[in-house]
């Protein structure tokens, strides 16, 4: 497990850009956080670091986004406002968990019992009105460098190995 502190908006999706070096085709990351705790902005970071220039917004209200420019496709999840199993169940997720694209589930902590074993499970937790501290848990090595590739100038903080 690794945590890193962010400092800004700009900061959380740089560390999802980052990030996104590492994720292949298959990846599923299950995102767990409040409201306004920067899990949208690390979502832009990754489709931005997949190659991607789309306009990444929440999928809030339609449950499902999808950005296919880049090296692989998105598939942006919001478990909001889905109220039950059923709900979730009509999603045909595993054509999007097991597909040809990287999938992002926003609030999958509602729904764990739909989140593959394999998934990455990143915490978002608010600490101030612009900290961020984001939890990579199962990090691999390569994660646990990601801020000490970029350098101390980025303003990124590892309080955990």
């Amino acid at each position: 497990m690794a945590t890193f502190i962010s400092n800004s908006p700009a900061e959380t999706e740089a560390i999802g850009r980052r990030f996104a070096e590492d994720v292949d085709t298959g990846s599923i990351l299950a995102l767990k956080g409040d409201l306004g705790s920067g899990k949208t902005m690390f979502v832009k970071g990754i489709v931005a670091g997949l190659g991607s220039r789309a306009e990444v917004t929440s999928p809030t209200f339609t449950i499902l986004h999808e950005y296919r420019a880049g090296r692989s496709p998105v598939y942006h999840f919001d478990f909001f406002r889905l109220e039950d199993r059923q709900s979730v169940a009509r999603l045909d997720l595993d054509d999007y968990l097991f597909g040809d694209g990287v999938s992002v589930i926003e609030w999958a902590d509602r729904f764990p019992e739909f989140i593959p074993q394999h998934a990455r499970w990143i915490l978002f937790e608010v600490k101030s009105e612009n900290q961020r501290a984001i939890t990579f848990q199962g990090t691999t090595d390569k994660e646990r460098r990601l801020p000490s590739r970029r350098g101390k100038r980025d303003g990124w903080e590892t309080v955990t190995p």
